[in-house]
């Protein structure tokens, strides 16, 4: 059995460069065969929206995310797992999150990027504020239901 990789977990106020960072993962590694990425973008909601402020507690987010990505590596046989989620304010159709996974076999690397999508969108710890396109300020985002049950499906028995 090949040893568990450990997860590279960053929150930062910087954008990313997403081939940058496959590169990262990826340099001198025959061992892999698939890298899945998901890239997550600021919508502008139909125009409506200016910005998204996005707020965490430094080191809890960290470690809240650390953790869930640990136990993506413990579940799926994965060569590295990188998560970057960014902080501050993100304009329409720039950078939040990235969520890279690295396997010898696609399967794997696209159940644990989605794995980890569906726990950042209902529980990480990060309170995003609408700010509108008329100048108003808009309200904290809440989670939605169905990213709460999305990540359900993840649950093993015991839980």
């Amino acid at each position: 059995m090949s040893a568990v990789p450990v997860p590279t977990v960053r929150i930062q106020r910087q954008d990313f460069d997403v081939a940058a960072e496959i590169a990262r993962l990826t340099q001198g590694r025959a061992d892999i065969g698939a890298v899945v990425t998901f890239c997550g973008l600021c919508r502008d909601e139909q125009g409506a929206l200016s910005a998204l402020e996005l707020e965490h507690y430094p080191g809890m987010a960290e470690a809240e995310i650390g953790r869930i990505a640990a136990e993506a590596a413990g579940r799926w046989p994965l060569q590295g797992l990188t998560v970057i989620h960014r902080h501050g304010t993100i304009a329409p159709g720039e950078n939040i999150v990235l969520v890279v996974a690295a396997s010898a076999h696609r399967q794997a690397a696209f159940e644990a990027a989605n794995f980890l999508m569906d726990y950042l969108k209902s529980r990480a710890p990060f309170w995003k504020k609408e700010h509108r396109a008329d100048g108003s300020e808009g309200g904290w985002v809440e989670t939605k239901e169905a990213d709460a049950q999305a990540a359900r499906r993840w649950q093993r028995p015991s839980e």
